[in-house]
């Protein structure tokens, strides 16, 4: 992995498990000639420390550009009206995917989609600014506050195929 430059990060050695127990399949998906494929995107710098910035299944791959939406998430939380949000990849026709940001607005605060795109717009690479904005009351989180991705993608999902109610 080159200095600065996001990548897959893969892990060999000793102390890396010998498998999930009994679960060849999931196994198989994640040790690879006893190389680990934790599924993490991250970069060394300059002093040697590694950072993870992503998960590889959360990565938006739009107009063949790689978009992290936790960078995404990182700079709408900055936004001083935001209480919450997460950015999804979702399908496009055109981009293959493009960005989509989940918004929890602060009690008592009013946003609109356009001050979102002019925060991101003035944030961001044109690229990873959300297409898509989208206001909820609130974010499914695990018990610790962690926003949880991966069920955000879920209702999205549900709405898009018109199995759940649009708000």
């Amino acid at each position: 992995m080159k200095q600065g430059i996001p990548g897959e990060i893969i892990i060999k050695g000793p102390q890396i498990m010998k498998g999930y127990y009994k679960k060849p399949e999931e196994t198989a998906a994640v040790l690879r000639e006893g190389w680990l494929y934790p599924g993490d995107i991250g970069f060394f710098d300059e002093d040697g420390y590694l950072t993870i910035v992503d998960r590889k299944k959360d990565m938006i791959i739009a107009s063949g550009y790689n978009i992290y939406p936790r960078e995404i998430d990182e700079i709408l939380f900055d936004h001083p009206k935001i209480l919450d949000a997460c950015a999804i990849g979702v399908p496009d026709s055109y981009r293959g995917e493009t960005v989509k940001a989940f918004i929890v607005v602060k009690p008592g605060e009013t946003l609109t989609e356009e001050e979102v795109s002019q925060w991101g717009k003035e944030k961001l690479a044109a690229y990873k600014v959300p297409k898509m904005i989208e206001f909820v009351d609130a974010l499914p989180k695990s018990a610790i506050g962690k926003i949880l991705r991966r069920e955000v993608k879920e209702m999205d999902k549900r709405k898009r195929e018109g199995k759940e109610p649009k708000k």
